[in-house]
């Protein structure tokens, strides 16, 4: 990727997947359920059995999924700020942040999010929120001490970026609904670990199948949200670009982030996808496709290409 693909048009991309996420993961689940009954009740030869049982579940999948996605949707500003270990970073506290961020979000006409900070001599930063009310910028207090203004400026402009882009909130979607999944997936496995030797043979054969279905939907999911989170870190990369005019400050920033981000009092996977650099692996070959980031050498060598 040599250039910015434009502001408006990668919001309108960004809403659409969106819209996508909101319909093909339910879909995903709801296929899931279908597969099941499939398996379960005979396949073609029941196909009328089947559908019928499908049929009438789906008011209670869809129920499910809902109650759970809009509980996790709007309580998501005080569950990230609780697994993420940050507090409100004041104004007065440091003026250098707040003037960095702001003078950004004048140039580019936008509200200023809140700004958060870890406490931790790691490297990182990341972006949050589904709205203006909710949007927030969180930096850890290593990242502030170790940047010059210039790479602390891109790497604000790189979360700001997210946030116009509306991908903290695609992220947010996508991360919703595969913890659905992974959800179910652990409650069948415990079912089949601790309650095997208290049902008969065909009730472990029922949730032997949903097990199986579950863990496929699980990696199909996982995958397209792997997929979706690097694509992100190279347009924020780009945008920060855009914002700052200034390819050389980001690249450095992430060449101080490389090796030093890792943020020891954040246990969450998910939260770690949500940082600027997250080096859970390698991002090259077929473990590439279970990477939450791109290679921070490849992003580097774009930017020094701009």
């Amino acid at each position: 990727m040599a250039a910015y693909i434009g502001l408006q048009e990668q919001i309108r991309s960004n809403n659409l997947k969106s819209s996508l996420i909101l319909a093909g993961f339910p879909l995903l689940i709801l296929a899931g359920v279908y597969a099941f009954f499939f398996f379960v009740l005979g396949g073609n030869e029941h196909i009328d059995q089947v559908n019928a049982r499908f049929i009438t579940t789906i008011p209670f999948v869809i129920g499910g999924v809902l109650i759970w996605f809009f509980i996790a949707y709007f309580a998501n500003s005080s569950l990230i700020q609780l697994a993420s270990n940050s507090r409100s970073l004041e104004r007065k506290e440091n003026m250098r942040v707040y003037n960095l961020t702001e003078n950004l979000c004048m140039t580019v006409g936008m509200k200023m999010p809140q700004l958060f900070v870890i406490d931790s001599p790691a490297l990182n930063a990341f972006a949050s929120g589904i709205n203006e009310k909710s949007y927030a910028v969180t930096l850890t207090t290593g990242i502030i001490d170790h940047l010059n203004d210039e790479e602390l400026e891109a790497v604000i402009a790189h979360e700001l970026t997210h946030i116009r882009n509306k991908d903290v909130r695609l992220l947010i979607v996508s991360i919703i609904f595969v913890g659905i999944i992974s959800f179910l997936v652990q409650i069948l496995f415990r079912s089949l670990l601790f309650g095997g030797g208290r049902r008969d043979k065909d009730d472990n054969k029922l949730v032997i199948v949903a097990l199986v279905i579950s863990l496929v939907a699980l990696l199909l999911s996982v995958l397209f949200k792997f997929a979706l989170s690097r694509k992100r870190e190279y347009l924020a990369d780009a945008g920060a670009v855009q914002m700052t005019r200034n390819s050389r400050a980001m690249a450095s920033a992430l060449r101080k982030i490389s090796g030093h981000s890792e943020v020891s009092s954040v246990k969450s996977d998910d939260m770690k996808q949500m940082f600027i650099e997250h080096k859970a692996l390698d991002g090259a070959g077929f473990a590439g496709l279970f990477a939450t980031h791109p290679p921070i050498e490849k992003r580097i060598a774009v930017l020094e290409q701009m």
